[in-house]
C-alpha cells in the first residue's frame, strides 16, 4: 500500500506542474494583460506601470513563471484584490463552511443512494427498480439553484421546519474554535449551537447532495446487477451460504469499487459546485465567495480557487486509490 501511495504522490507533480503554467497563460493572456484585468475601470497607465512593477510583469516570461511558482510552494496565492486580505486567508476562514456543507451532503447521498440503488438491483424489473430509476433521473435533470429555491420556499417559508439561510442563527453566543460550528458546539457542549448549525446545514445538504444521491444510484444499481450474475456468487448460493453472507462479502464488497470511485469523483464537485447553493442559502463558504471573485474580477481568489480545487481532488483520489486496497486486497500487490 506504501508503494501505490507513492506512486499516486509522485503522479501529482506533473499534474500540478502543467495546472500551473496553464494557469500562468490564462493570466498573462487576459485583455490588456493581467495589471489592467486587476485594476479594472482605475486602470491609468501610470497605476499599469506601478502594477507591473510591483508584480514582476514586466520581467522576462520565464523569470515571472519561476517567481510565481516559488511563490505557491511558500503558500503565497496573492492578495484579493476586493478584500486586500491574502487569498490562503480568505479561504481558510471559509473552507470550513464549505466542507461542512459537503459533509452533510455527502452524507446524504451515500446514506441514501447505496442502499436505494442496491433494493433497485435486488428487485431488478419491479417496482423498486423501477422508482429508483424514476428518481435518480429527476435527481439528475433538475438544476441545483431551482432545488434549492424550491427546498427553501416550502420548508424554510412555508412549513417552516428549517431556517432560511446563513450558518447559524446570529442570536445564538455561540463559542467558534474550530470554525466547523456542529462541531465546534460538540466541542464546547453547547448543545443549542450545534443543533442550530446543524439545523442550517440540512436544506443546503440535501440541494447539493441531490445529483450525487441521483449518480450513486444508477452506479450501484449497475454494479451490483453486474456482481449478481458472477459466477463466485452462483458458486456461493451452490454451496448453501446464507444470504446475508453472500450479499455483504460477495455482492456489495466487490460492487463497492466502481460506486467509490463514484464517490470520490462527487466529492470533488461538491466542493467546487457548492457556488450555487451558497448563493441561495446565503452560505457563507468558498462557493459565495467564489461567485463574488467572478462578478468583481478578482483574480488572484479565482486563481487560487483553481489550484485548491485540483490539489483537493488529487488527494480525493488518493483516498480513493487508497480505499481500493481495504475493499480489494489484489490492488495492494499492484
Amino acid at each position: 500500500m506504501l508503494r501505490v501511495i507513492g506512486k499516486r504522490l509522485l503522479m501529482l507533480i506533473p499534474t500540478l506542474i502543467g495546472l500551473s503554467i496553464l494557469l500562468f497563460i490564462w493570466v498573462r493572456s487576459l485583455p490588456g494583460g493581467p495589471a489592467t484585468a486587476l485594476l479594472g475601470d482605475k486602470a491609468t497607465p501610470e497605476a499599469i506601470a506601478r502594477i507591473n512593477e510591483a508584480y514582476g510583469f514586466d520581467r522576462p516570461l520565464i523569470e515571472q513563471y519561476f517567481t510565481y511558482v516559488g511563490k505557491l510552494l511558500q503558500g503565497d496565492f496573492g492578495v484579493s484584490t476586493v478584500t486586500g486580505r491574502p487569498v490562503l486567508e480568505e479561504f481558510a476562514t471559509r473552507f470550513p463552511a464549505t466542507l461542512e456543507l459537503a459533509a452533510v451532503a455527502l452524507i446524504f447521498a451515500i446514506g441514501i443512494g447505496i442502499p436505494l440503488g442496491y433494493l433497485a438491483a435486488r428487485h431488478y424489473g419491479r417496482f423498486w427498480d423501477h422508482s429508483s430509476v424514476v428518481l435518480s433521473l429527476i435527481g439528475i435533470t433538475v438544476p441545483v439553484f431551482f432545488l434549492a429555491f424550491i427546498l427553501k420556499w416550502l420548508f424554510a417559508i412555508q412549513i417552516p421546519l428549517f431556517p432560511t439561510d446563513g450558518r447559524q442563527d446570529p442570536r445564538i453566543n455561540a463559542t467558534h474554535v474550530t470554525d466547523f460550528y456542529v462541531l465546534d458546539g460538540i466541542l464546547t457542549r453547547e448543545w443549542d449551537a450545534s443543533w442550530d448549525a446543524l439545523m442550517h446545514l440540512v436544506l443546503p445538504g440535501i440541494a447539493l447532495g441531490t445529483i450525487p444521491l441521483a449518480i450513486i444510484v444508477r452506479i450501484t444499481r449497475a454494479s451490483v446487477l453486474e456482481v449478481q450474475g458472477a459466477d463466485y456468487v452462483r458458486t456461493a448460493r451452490a454451496k448453501g451460504l446464507m444470504e446475508r453472507t453472500i450479499r455483504n462479502r460477495f455482492v456489495l464488497r466487490n460492487a463497492m469499487l466502481p460506486v467509490t470511485t463514484t464517490v470520490g469523483l462527487q466529492t470533488g464537485l461538491l466542493i467546487s459546485g457548492a457556488v450555487l447553493t451558497e448563493t441561495v442559502f446565503a452560505f457563507s463558504g468558498v462557493g459565495r465567495f467564489l461567485r463574488d471573485a467572478i462578478f468583481n474580477l478578482d483574480y488572484p481568489v479565482l486563481q487560487g480557487f483553481i489550484i485548491f480545487i485540483a490539489v483537493a481532488y488529487s488527494l480525493i483520489n488518493l483516498l480513493v486509490d487508497v480505499s481500493y486496497g481495504f475493499i480489494d486486497p489484489r490492488v495492494r500487490v499492484q
